[in-house]
């Protein structure tokens, strides 16, 4: 297993002047970090970040999401369809770039937006057939796999549990294309979180270990309840992707009220990235 820290702790877009986190997170012990591609404009800058993870000996693995409308996979418009394509091919030069091994985020539709209803078949349909199938193909040359990213109710309507997130895995139908497990969504819609786990192995492919308010995976309820068993089962699997910290804080106005981040979940950043590792490492030492 490899262990990694989501860089939204800090920001949507990492660029030089943060690049002394990277020697932080690996002196703490990461394999590797997760790094946003939220902004697709300047793809070049991802060769710094490649370099600069080079220079730390880390890994990568990447989050992203649909950006607006005009860009939504699961819209009923082909021209916004259309966009959603264009815009993770953006991605797919941005993480190639990079170096990445991995794709993860909820990159189906836009945060926060609902259509008042459950996710529907054409809906589902169109997401693959104009969009998920022929960019896990792109994904598929750029060097990295897809990793879609179920969520709770309160964030998207169209994937959150483990059954949706493998059902729509078969929908799109390509061996590039799979999903994962986050334990702070689990824990909201799963009824038997580590049983969905469990059942939809097969195509998770990546893991979010993230506690039940987004701050130090350890410090509340479903470190025990959840976090352990899940990192137990993982352990006993051999799984060997990884396992990455993702908490939110509220330096960034924007994603914390994408992420209902209202109030402080720790005093700082180092508590998060150094407390949740040694968390975990005692997790799967126990």
């Amino acid at each position: 297993m490899k262990f990694g820290f989501n860089l939204l702790l800090w920001t949507t877009h990492f660029v030089e002047s943060q690049f002394s986190i990277l020697a932080k997170l690996k002196k703490t012990g990461y394999n590797g970090v997760e790094i946003p591609i939220f902004d697709t404009s300047d793809t070049a800058h991802f060769k710094k970040i490649g370099q600069a993870l080079k220079d730390n000996g880390l890994e990568a693995t990447a989050v992203t999401v649909s950006p607006d409308e005009a860009h939504n996979p699961t819209s009923p418009v082909k021209a916004n369809r259309k966009g959603g394509l264009d815009h993770l091919k953006r991605v797919a030069e941005c993480g190639s770039n990079a170096g990445i091994k991995l794709l993860c985020g909820p990159y189906y539709q836009v945060l926060g937006t609902f259509t008042g209803k459950g996710p529907q078949l054409d809906e589902m349909k169109r997401a693959a057939d104009d969009v998920h199938r022929p960019f896990a193909a792109i994904a598929q040359k750029a060097g990295f796999l897809c990793g879609i990213e179920p969520l709770n109710r309160f964030e998207s309507h169209f994937m959150n549990t483990m059954e949706q997130a493998a059902a729509y895995v078969k929908l799109v139908n390509h061996d590039n294309f799979k999903t994962m497990f986050d334990t702070f969504h689990a824990n909201i819609e799963e009824r038997d979180p580590l049983g969905a786990l469990k059942k939809n192995f097969a195509v998770v492919k990546h893991i979010h270990i993230s506690a039940n308010d987004r701050g130090t995976p350890g410090k509340t309820h479903n470190g025990p309840g959840l976090i352990k068993p899940v990192l137990d089962f993982l352990k006993a699997k051999k799984y060997q992707g990884y396992a990455t910290v993702e908490a939110f804080g509220s330096a960034l106005p924007d994603l914390a009220a994408a992420t209902r981040v209202w109030r402080p979940f720790f005093k700082t950043e180092a508590e998060v990235y150094r407390d949740g590792l040694k968390y975990i490492k005692a997790c799967l030492a126990g």
